[in-house]
């Protein structure tokens, strides 16, 4: 273990609702194409939001819904609640079952966390995503298909980061969480060019292990 050790998110329960009740559609404020809802709870939150982000291109389906859970995955209400829920809407099971299937590749492939020291104390997600879906790009207000820097870290190292990063980096923010956020850390979406947001990235990776090297320096 060391530090930039890949720390791999998990799905942990998954369902579809084949033909979702006309009650609950309401609810859900789901349109009459969506006849079908995926269901998928995972232990990390940031991971799943891009993970489902990159589920819309790959299938039709839409995030009908997805929020992050307090405390963070160790104090979740259940075994398999995880950090994080999140719906997926189509038109077909097939759809949807497609949806859940590229959710939980790139959720267990590409959507890595890193730790910044040996004991994995400290963690933090330096995600960038070369082309938006429909899910971020709506969240970010951006046009569909934009680069995106991806930001989360804790609290005083990721905002630390994100200083650095804007004097650094050709890219604006687009979505902000203060801290504390449900499970206490900061993030930052941002938006540039396909370098810029790599830069950011890499960036915002280096401040914040040269926080966690020397945490008292002013």
């Amino acid at each position: 273990m060391g530090v930039f050790e890949p720390i791999i998110a998990n799905p942990l329960a998954i369902r579809i609702i084949p033909n979702v009740d006309l009650d609950f559609a309401r609810v859900l404020g789901l349109n009459e194409k969506h006849k079908s809802v995926g269901l998928i709870t995972a232990d990390n939150d940031d991971a799943l939001y891009v993970s489902i982000d990159d589920a819309t291109k790959k299938a039709d389906v839409e995030v009908v819904y997805a929020h992050s859970f307090y405390a963070g995955a160790k104090h979740s209400s259940g075994k398999y609640s995880g950090e994080i829920i999140a719906l997926l809407a189509g038109p077909t099971p097939s759809e949807v079952s497609a949806g859940l299937d590229a959710a939980v590749q790139y959720l267990t492939k590409s959507a890595l966390w890193y730790s910044a020291n040996q004991d994995k104390s400290v963690a933090f997600f330096p995600h960038v995503v070369s082309q938006s879906g429909t899910y971020l790009s709506k969240i970010c207000n951006i046009p569909l298909g934009s680069p995106i820097a991806y930001l989360v870290a804790p609290p005083l190292e990721g905002l630390f980061a994100l200083d650095i990063v804007l004097k650094t980096a050709a890219v604006r923010i687009v979505s902000y969480t203060a801290p504390p956020s449900e499970t206490n850390y900061m993030g930052v979406i941002l938006t540039g060019d396909q370098s810029a947001c790599s830069t950011a990235a890499s960036t915002f990776s280096r401040a914040v292990i040269d926080v966690v090297n020397n945490p008292i320096k002013y």
